[in-house]
């Protein structure tokens, strides 16, 4: 019999998902460098989690396949501060959302778990689309506006910048915040002390130099040292 309670053992799904988190912790996923975040090529030299990413995107050709629209890779995973389960989150320009809607069934509505939607938040149309792929959720997210301008980008940039300066032990307090529950951009304000919507704030830091940065984290950096 191969029950665990003949062998006296008990799968502890906290103390796992503990280990896995030392794991990805101890890889050291130093991005203090300046990132090209407009390709995926920078995945290639990154942790064990960048480089399975870097794979199953070039495996499935989802960037090739999108080509037109401009793909971004943003989320989580690209900093480096991801779980598991953490999606690969693709941004895409698309103007023409019926077109773009029958591309992507066209390539993926095959894959496992497949599904898509449109809505509009705040006057601007959004299309997002959801598959699993490997051992990775995927999502295209698209809206009518450059790559470079959506907001899933320019927040993934601005937390770039902090977490060259933030360190390995802020890197490793946010995702511990993540794994906690808490989402992305509200961990980064309350190690920050922003106050209100944690998204507007982030999104306020692109305007600040490299000094206003700098004094921003070492003002808050009691909170992760």
């Amino acid at each position: 019999m191969l029950g665990g309670s003949s062998f006296g053992f008990r799968f502890d799904v906290r103390a796992h998902q503990e280990l896995k988190l030392r794991e990805q912790e101890k890889e050291g996923e130093d991005t203090a460098m300046e990132t090209d975040f407009t390709t995926i090529d920078y995945l290639k030299e990154g942790g064990a989690r960048q480089r399975e990413a870097y794979d199953e995107l070039t495996r499935l050709g989802l960037m090739e396949a999108l080509a037109s629209h401009k793909p971004l890779l943003a989320g989580t995973i690209p900093l480096g501060i991801d779980l598991l389960g953490s999606d690969l989150d693709i941004l895409c320009e698309v103007y023409d959302f019926d077109r773009f809607e029958k591309e992507v069934r066209e390539f993926a509505g095959g894959q496992p778990a497949f599904r898509c939607s449109r809505r509009t938040v705040n006057g601007m149309p959004r299309f997002v689309a959801s598959f699993q792929s490997g051992v990775f959720p995927v999502e295209i997210f698209a809206q009518p506006l450059p790559t470079t301008s959506q907001n899933g980008y320019r927040h993934l940039v601005v937390e770039h910048r902090l977490l060259l300066r933030m360190g390995d032990a802020g890197r490793r307090t946010v995702r511990r915040l993540k794994a906690a529950g808490r989402k992305t951009e509200p961990a980064f304000a309350e190690l920050l002390g922003l106050e209100g919507d944690p998204y507007a704030r982030l999104l306020e830091l692109e305007r600040c130099t490299d000094a206003e940065l700098d004094e921003l984290v070492e003002g808050a950096r009691s909170k992760w040292s």
